[in-house]
């Protein structure tokens, strides 16, 4: 089967699709023959520019909010209605607030527990949601989008940092707890060009690259390629994490 074959038949839905990593993971799952639902939380333009983007047909968009825990009831009977199965779920979505770490007062109660539902809750409602059709399919997968501040301690706030630490432990209980219907694993990336820390540009992303054994910039394409590999070549993994960040995590 050819790599624009290898996803035929499936559905896709990626939370944060229309961000840099949920867009680029969009496009190769597209690419390789899926169907995608490209879940956002503001800006249905800028999704449906995604969706109306992506290679092959049968795309939509999907509004989610990962802090409204009723809005995310009932979602997977929204997208078993229009596409009729999911097959591959990746948790994108998600945000952060830079906050200096030993500034302990910066970082209001209201801020962390923000980051905690966007990063852990959020996708854990999701996932509950869509894990029957995700079994129904007979090769479900979920990948969550984490960071290696989940296990350096080092990144935007103590709070991301946390949040992120706490994805990576609930894909392993939930690796255990949906095998062997569902395969669940984490992409763990570094610093990412993408928008997403506010005030990091590109200079600031060479800077990080330089410290780091390959030297290289991480562009969204290379955590979508991480994510493509969890979901059509590590079929006997499951409660992995997989860094994408040039060996940062190294230094």
């Amino acid at each position: 089967m050819s790599d624009t074959q290898s996803l035929a038949g499936k559905v896709a839905l990626v939370t944060g699709g229309s961000g840099g990593i949920g867009a680029a993971c969009a496009r190769a799952f597209a690419g390789a023959g899926a169907r995608v639902v490209v879940g956002y939380h503001r800006g249905a333009e800028k999704a449906q520019g995604v969706a109306d983007g992506l290679a092959g047909d049968g795309h939509g968009i999907l509004a989610l909010d990962l802090g409204e825990r009723d809005a995310i009831r009932g979602l997977a009977d929204q997208v078993e209605r229009s596409h009729g199965r999911t097959d591959i779920l990746v948790n994108a979505g998600g945000f952060t607030v830079p906050v200096a770490d030993a500034d302990l007062d910066a970082l209001t109660d209201e801020i962390f527990e923000s980051v905690l539902i966007a990063n852990v809750r959020g996708p854990f409602s999701v996932i509950r949601e869509f894990a029957p059709m995700l079994k129904a399919s007979g090769d479900g997968v979920v990948v969550n989008i984490s960071s290696i501040s989940g296990f350096t301690g080092s990144g935007s706030s103590v709070a991301y940092c946390a949040a992120k630490a706490a994805l990576d432990t609930m894909t392993l209980s939930l690796a255990r707890a949906l095998g062997p219907a569902i395969r669940v694993l984490c992409v763990s990336p570094g610093a990412v060009a993408t928008d997403f820390v506010a005030g990091r540009g590109r200079e600031a992303l060479e800077k990080i690259a330089a410290g780091t054994p390959l030297k290289k910039v991480v562009e969204p394409e290379d955590v979508a390629d991480a994510v493509m590999a969890c979901v059509t070549l590590l079929r006997a993994s499951t409660g992995i994490r997989v860094p994408v960040d040039g060996g940062r995590f190294l230094v």
